[in-house]
């Protein structure tokens, strides 16, 4: 049987909609699933004892899917069971996504849980290479594209975000702590600048892609258009495409290019 520990965002939902059996559900306190109800509610200071929840459950597998913000761990809260995690909790905190995450998963792993990535359980999410919808991307994208990847490689040394913004050759935005949205959003605030540009998504090369891949979603496309850019550009095999028919469907009317780089 298989958990479903649920952030925000459109993919819990879109993967238990897609299990023949219900998964059980399972959200970290404070962060509400959209549209799913938790069937069990669990906190950092508790996960030991949430672990033998699950395990006593019949649970055997577990697949992470959604954003959650890095909680702030109140020591007094800490129960016994979760008193020998603490050194690798605390450590995942300061360390960066993919550390973070990594440890994680090892936790769940040491305590007789198998991990079960979001494209496993619905594989349509990643898409086959190939220009998405109805407009092409030129010369200067193909270029700003590569510099797009070798940016996102470049980020992946220090473990900080997996998309940015480029346009003619310069990076006008990263990603970090706050996400894509944010970065998009942040350009509604930039002064004069490079015409065009697009968004590159990819994941960072030594990822384990059993959590955390990037998602672009309706959403993206809106935030996309908000900053004026020309399209986006995600990683084939790397980035999941929420909504994928929406997706496209918003591109064409916003006469935004969506290619899915090999």
């Amino acid at each position: 049987m298989l958990a479903l520990i649920a952030g925000q965002g459109m993919l819990p939902g879109i993967l238990a909609a897609h299990m023949d059996q219900p998964p059980l559900i399972c959200a970290l306190e404070g962060i509400e699933p959209d549209g799913l109800t938790p069937d069990m509610v669990f906190r950092i200071e508790t996960l030991g004892s949430f672990l033998a929840s699950m395990s006593d459950k019949g649970i055997n597998e577990v697949c992470f899917a959604g954003a959650i913000t890095r909680p702030v761990i109140d020591p007094a809260a800490i129960d016994a069971a979760t008193l020998p995690l603490v050194p690798v909790l605390h450590a995942a905190i300061q360390s960066g996504d993919d550390s973070a995450l990594r440890a994680v998963m090892g936790i769940f792993e040491n305590h007789g849980f198998s991990i079960r990535a979001a494209h496993e359980i619905v594989p349509s999410l990643l898409p086959d290479a190939g220009i998405l919808g109805q407009v092409q991307p030129g010369a200067q994208d193909e270029t700003d594209a590569a510099r797009g990847a070798a940016i996102v490689s470049a980020m992946a040394q220090v473990d900080i975000g997996q998309a940015c913004v480029v346009a003619q050759g310069q990076a006008l935005a990263v990603e970090a702590l706050f996400g894509t949205d944010w970065m998009l959003a942040s350009l509604a605030q930039r002064p004069a600048h490079p015409k065009g540009g697009l968004l590159f998504k990819a994941p960072k090369p030594e990822q384990d892609r059993r959590a955390d891949l990037p998602t672009i979603g309706p959403s993206t496309v809106r935030a996309v258009q908000d900053a004026g850019l020309r399209g986006i550009v995600v990683e084939a095999g790397g980035v999941m495409i929420l909504e994928r028919d929406a997706v496209i469907k918003a591109c064409d009317a916003a006469g935004l290019f969506l290619w899915v780089r090999a």
